[in-house]
């Protein structure tokens, strides 16, 4: 199928989209008792059958109450589904359905769309079906909801989530990958980010606009759990001098001595993802690492986080042909034989896993396996207009959030691009997150 940006999508593609991230969703949950579904597993996130009440009145919102104008927003959003009247914390006081009535509303919800559809012009001037635009943004819902899934199913309670996997991550390449700590050198002056495109893109990456950087050095690859080994071993966790303010308080109050998930093993760190435990793998990158936890490691290294305006640039554009890359490999859509994602590895990989998956100026690894943090607050870009509502991105704006790129393991290919904002608060660790340092020239 060709989900090229800036087409309208056919009847028969937007079934076909629909029913495979349904089925996706099926899957990731497939194996959860009523309990494990209904269960807060942590405060930090919601109840799994929130999530699918949520994705169903997502799509009921936008597909059947406004499929065929440009209403919607936040007074559409109503009910025990809106997570602006329900902060994740206290959703499990909320009188949530069970499995059999979700499941109920997720199929009466797609029996109204599918009804909806036939005969629409689905390619109208209103601003939702334009391009086919209204359809992508219900299933990036759906996709992004299936990771926040995967973030819970991570936390769980009792025992571990038996993950579906299809297959196990790509291997290394012998002699693919870059050396540890190595950089690459972007030259500086013009480049352009964001994207004019309103098929798929989200409000936050519009428009696309010209920036001008100064010359500056990025890690060829996101730091490994070897290198951020060497930092705990150095006493990273308690050397003041590497922290903010902010950050040693965090410190003080969460009492982390090592990313989320890992644990003292016999002959040194091990770590659990989903339903295994192993020792660290430190060709690996890191995971589960806050905001925090990143800087104080650039400054161990004598670097700093880069702005997400210079990860992009690294990432998409090509300073020798003066061109804009969709993707670090070029326009080509992301696929799990391009890069680590999609989810169904349930991993990361090794650095320098996926051979094509390198950027003009040659960074490793830019889409896939982990989140990648900078140290942008995330604000709109110059000429930014709100679109379709503003809960989406406008109300996060602001210096409590930091931006994240790239995606992870865990995201899906229709949620992905070289443009794609992911923001959280610093201190957050549930989310598949590591980093890239950089810094200045000279």
């Amino acid at each position: 199928m060709d989900l090229r940006p800036g087409r309208p999508l056919a009847e028969h593609e937007v079934v076909e989209l629909l029913h495979e991230a349904r089925s996706r969703t099926l899957l990731l949950t497939g194996a959860l008792d009523d309990r494990d579904l209904t269960i807060q597993h942590d405060p930090l996130m919601s109840p799994i059958v929130w999530d699918l009440g949520h994705i169903a009145h997502f799509e009921e919102v936008w597909l059947v109450e406004n499929l065929a104008g440009d209403g919607g927003g936040r007074e559409g959003l109503r009910g025990i589904y809106n997570p602006f009247d329900h902060p994740r914390a206290t959703r499990d006081e909320l009188p949530l359905p069970g499995r059999a009535e979700s499941a109920d509303y997720m199929a009466r919800v797609r029996r109204e769309v599918l009804a909806r559809l036939g005969g629409m012009e689905l390619d109208s001037d209103t601003s939702l079906l334009r391009d086919g635009y209204v359809f992508r943004m219900v299933l990036q819902h759906e996709y992004q909801h299936n990771e926040t899934m995967l973030q819970t199913l991570q936390l769980k309670r009792g025992s571990a989530y038996p993950a579906p996997r299809t297959h196990e991550p790509a291997e290394a390449i012998p002699g693919g990958a870059p050396l540890p700590g190595a950089m690459v050198r972007f030259p500086g002056g013009e480049a352009e980010v964001g994207t004019d495109d309103r098929s798929e893109a989200y409000d936050n990456e519009r428009p696309r606009h010209r920036v001008t950087l100064a010359p500056f050095w990025i890690d060829a690859a996101p730091v490994t759990s070897g290198e951020y080994a060497e930092f705990i071993a150095d006493d990273g966790y308690r050397r003041r001098e590497l922290w903010s303010e902010e950050g040693w308080r965090w410190l003080r109050e969460d009492g982390a001595t090592a990313p989320r998930h890992w644990s003292r093993g016999g002959s040194g760190w091990r770590e659990r993802i989903m339903d295994r435990e192993r020792e660290v793998d430190p060709a690996r990158p890191v995971c589960h690492v806050c905001w925090h936890e990143a800087s104080a490691y650039a400054r161990w290294a004598g670097k700093r986080l880069p702005t997400e305006l210079e990860w992009e640039a690294a990432a998409t554009w090509d300073p020798t042909t003066e061109r804009k890359l969709r993707f670090p490999w070029g326009d080509e859509p992301a696929t799990p034989a391009l890069a680590n994602v999609d989810a169904l590895a349930f991993d990361t990989a090794p650095v320098g896993a996926y051979s094509r998956n390198v950027s003009p100026v040659g960074c490793y690894g830019m889409i896939g396996d982990v989140w990648e943090w900078t140290s942008s607050d995330f604000h709109g870009y110059p000429g930014y207009e709100t679109f379709p509502y503003p809960e989406y991105s406008e109300a996060f704006f602001g210096s409590d959030y930091k931006v994240l790129r790239g995606g992870s393991w865990a995201t899906r290919p229709g949620a992905l691009r070289g443009t794609f904002r992911n923001w959280d608060f610093p201190i957050r660790r549930q989310i598949f997150a590591g980093f890239r340092c950089a810094r200045d020239e000279g």
